[in-house]
């Protein structure tokens, strides 16, 4: 099919980046188990090591099944390319590391995933690079964080614990005001929920170990690359706009043009980090995709009834999320989610951090997991596990308060939902 915007997102989801194979006709994208692949000849070879020429090397590179969950993800997502690996955190990296040098920074939200703010605070030190975090909900302070050094500018659509809504318009601007990239994290809405390309962003990430599988079976990242931003205006992007030593001096924003940040990922970022994604990882993705829009209106449907339900429980202190007319996010749902403000949030209970973990103890649907965006519903302490290593200011900047439970809504019959919290919420109030 020719992707394009004729195309629903229903049928994109299915469609996109799958064709019949040539050589057996199956309709489905097959897994290619393959290491490497034979070349026509000597000048064919040279042609692909050389970037002249788009083909298949070698799987630590490109592989037939992961470059089909790659023009899925990156046309659902509006970008012009995108880069399938290991991970969400191996995405962050791989977002990062054609951009920033030793001695630059980068500019963060408070409100990110417990492993997100370890990995920005602590392990990109290793590459000589570091963090600044801000409070995204004050605009100011983020543009006033950015300097010299600043090479981009990152944080997440719903932020993962608490389900708020980043103003990714206010955080494009000031983005754009200093010359410099928005990477947003939109794993816990989905593409289906919000495009951050069309809101400003220049790179979008997912762990699509999350809500795009949405079955709990394999773990895998993806870098979406807008192609409207351009590396060459300043000379803050030398990997993108200047000569390129291990390519005999070519230039990628020069040569690929929209495409220059998806070809280095590859060229570059996957052949010396080795950040790849397996062919039968990207083959669970694809088909969970395929039923994304579906799945994600009932996280939205159940989400939304669970904590209305919870909001007014006695026990219950605080809910976060954001489709909540009480909650101070809520008018940013229609601006930058229309299909809803996804299934994730937290709730804080009035008998602090034992009831908190009394209760996650006693339930009985919700599975006590480290993992967001299944089809079941999902339940975390996150000050005792994904949150552990920060200090408490830290963990209550983040959302991830001692009295909170993370809850991710799955797609099962709400009243039974309903059901479990009541009787695990008497037990943890007993």
């Amino acid at each position: 099919m020719t992707d394009g915007p004729s195309f629903g997102f229903d049928t994109l989801q299915i469609h996109a980046g799958a064709r019949p194979d040539p050589a057996t006709g199956a309709r489905q994208v097959p897994i290619y188990q393959t290491t490497a692949y034979v070349f026509r000849d000597a000048e064919h070879a040279a042609a692909l090591f050389n970037l002249q020429e788009v083909g298949y090397i070698y799987s630590r590179l490109t592989n037939p099944t992961v470059a089909a969950l790659q023009e899925r993800v990156a046309t659902l997502e509006g970008g012009a390319g995108a880069v399938c690996c290991s991970s969400g955190h191996a995405a962050q990296i791989m977002a990062l590391f054609p951009i920033m040098e030793p001695g630059r920074n980068v500019v963060v939200s408070t409100r990110l995933y417990g492993g997100s703010i370890t990995q920005f605070s602590q392990t990109i030190k290793r590459f000589g690079w570091s963090a600044k975090f801000v409070d995204f909900d004050d605009m100011d302070a983020v543009a006033a964080a950015i300097d010299e050094d600043t090479r981009a500018v990152f944080c997440e659509s719903i932020a993962n614990p608490g389900g708020y809504i980043t103003d990714l318009d206010a955080a494009a601007k000031v983005a754009d005001a200093a010359g410099l990239p928005l990477i947003v994290d939109n794993t816990s809405a989905t593409p289906y929920l919000c495009r951050p390309i069309e809101h400003g962003a220049t790179l979008v990430v997912h762990s699509m170990t999350k809500y795009l599988t949405g079955n709990g079976t394999v773990t895998g990242g993806v870098v979406v690359d807008s192609g409207n931003f351009d590396w060459s205006a300043s000379d803050k992007f030398p990997s993108l706009s200047a000569p390129e030593p291990a390519y005999h001096g070519l230039k990628f924003h020069e040569t690929f043009g929209p495409l220059a940040f998806t070809f280095h990922g590859i060229a570059i970022g996957l052949r010396d980090l080795g950040m790849t994604l397996n062919p039968q990882a990207a083959h669970y993705t694809l088909m969970g995709i395929e039923t994304l829009s579906l799945r994600m209106q009932r996280h939205v449907e159940n989400a939304k009834r669970v904590a209305s339900w919870l909001e007014n429980h006695p026990a219950v202190e605080q809910v976060t999320y954001a489709g909540l007319a009480s909650s101070p996010y809520n008018d940013r749902v229609a601006r930058i989610c229309p299909n809803g403000a996804g299934g994730l949030f937290t709730v804080g209970l009035k008998g602090g951090y034992d009831a908190c973990v009394k209760f996650v103890d006693s339930l009985e649907i919700f599975s006590h997991v480290a993992n967001l965006g299944d089809t079941r519903s999902l339940v975390i302490h996150s000050a005792s596990t994904t949150h552990r290593q920060l200090t408490e200011e830290q963990q209550i900047a983040a959302g991830a308060a001692p009295n909170v439970v993370r809850i991710s809504i799955g797609i099962e019959d709400a009243n039974d939902l309903i059901a479990d919290l009541d009787q695990a919420l008497g037990k943890a109030s007993a």
